[in-house]
């Protein structure tokens, strides 16, 4: 404004150049690539276009007096983004939505139809892992599927080859037993709790690195390790679940009022799932302070130790199995129990939620059997998501 005034106020009374001055007060009005030649000062450059000027003003006047930038897109996103996270059943990237009608999901987006059964003899059997002296207590792939832990009771962690089968290393520390195991994220270092409650980490040719000593882990106890790799997650005790990150040498605790059986971590590593002997499931956002945020109830548990799973589209979904032969899935954010299904003849111990497809659910069982569950209706294609051709959502090819 204060150009604009200049130009008026002390140029046009000169009466010199006329079409300069016309140019220039184009420049600054409505400035254009053309009306922009000769024009080569900072303050010019800078303003190459009104939408540009616009931009700047943005950002230095309050929303109050300027609406701020694409406004109306941001409130048409978020009124979207409401709509789905407020759908029970919202389970797909696929299908749009609309501002004209709410939208809705039915149940057939959530997994609820026995597609395979395995049992003792629908899988082909790869390789038998021999070598532990006490029964195996835990499993965990490494994060490039190519080797896997194993570890016995009290005992070793074992390091297989999954394409030969062949123990690659033994993991020990003299005069204790190891009862947990993982992989860091980059798949580089291993970890393991010690009968001894602490924590031991090492590299890949079995040198050990570190040992964190102290009430770090119980004698059979769950263990993760997050995605930045610094933060190790263990039980403790029996109603606490300790944060522990390794490289700032700190300590956060959730604390339960009952006995924690098992957890699981998302994807994200945002959030935490914990089983308690009082048949509930519990919600923890351990971003931060560890924060409590829901809970799940519903399901059987009385003599076995049940595990459950985040799963579906942006892990929307909490699944558990339960002793009374079903698995029970629950809608996350609300807490709603949506879906139970029925198949099973024993104790649901184990659930796992494909993380390709949020249409395909995994369920095992003490009757021996392992469930595929998917959608009623094969009614959603991709094409160019399977070597094959066409992959259907439930699993169908």
């Amino acid at each position: 404004m204060e150009a604009l005034k200049t130009l008026r106020t002390e140029i046009v009374p000169l009466c010199i150049n006329s079409s300069k001055v016309c140019e220039l007060s184009s420049c600054i009005v409505s400035p254009s690539p053309s009306a922009l030649v000769g024009c080569h000062s900072q303050g010019a450059v800078r303003a190459k276009s009104r939408s540009k000027l616009l931009e700047e003003l943005q950002k230095l006047l309050p929303p109050t007096v300027m609406i701020p930038e694409r406004r109306l897109e941001h409130l048409v996103e978020q009124a979207l983004d409401l709509q789905r996270d407020a759908c029970m059943f919202h389970n797909s990237l696929e299908g749009e939505m609309s501002l004209y009608t709410d939208h809705q999901c039915g149940k057939d987006k959530i997994p609820s139809r026995t597609l395979q059964v395995n049992v003792n003899g629908g899988v082909s059997l790869k390789h038998k892992l021999s070598g532990h002296q006490k029964p195996v207590s835990h499993v965990s792939w490494s994060p490039d599927d190519c080797q896997l832990l194993t570890c016995g009771v009290e005992e070793a962690v074992r390091c297989w080859d999954v394409s030969s089968g062949e123990c690659l290393r033994i993991y020990e520390k003299a005069g204790v037993g190891l009862v947990s195991c993982g992989w860091s994220p980059d798949g580089k270092l291993v970890f393991a709790g010690i009968n001894d409650r602490s924590i031991c980490m090492w590299d890949l040719d079995g040198k050990e690195l570190e040992c964190w000593k102290g009430q770090r882990t119980l004698q059979i106890s769950d263990l993760e390790i997050a995605s930045n790799g610094n933060q190790i997650i263990s039980i403790c005790k029996d109603t606490a679940i300790l944060l522990f990150d390794r490289e700032a040498k700190a300590e956060k605790f959730i604390e339960e009022d009952h006995t924690i059986t098992s957890f699981s971590l998302s994807r994200d590593c945002r959030f935490l799932l914990v089983n308690l002997l009082n048949q509930e499931i519990h919600l923890w956002n351990i971003e931060g302070e560890a924060k409590f945020i829901a809970k799940y109830k519903g399901h059987k548990r009385e003599r076995f130790i049940i595990r459950s799973c985040f799963g579906g589209f942006e892990e929307a979904f909490i699944a558990s199995g339960s002793e009374d032969s079903q698995v029970y899935i629950w809608h996350k954010s609300s807490g709603e129990l949506i879906e139970v299904l029925p198949g099973h003849s024993g104790s649901v111990n184990c659930v796992s939620w494909n993380p390709a497809n949020p249409h395909m659910l995994a369920s095992a069982s003490d009757d021996r059997t392992i469930r595929i569950w998917g959608l009623n209706k094969i009614n959603m294609k991709r094409k160019g998501t399977h070597p094959n051709g066409t992959h259907y959502c439930n699993g169908g090819t």
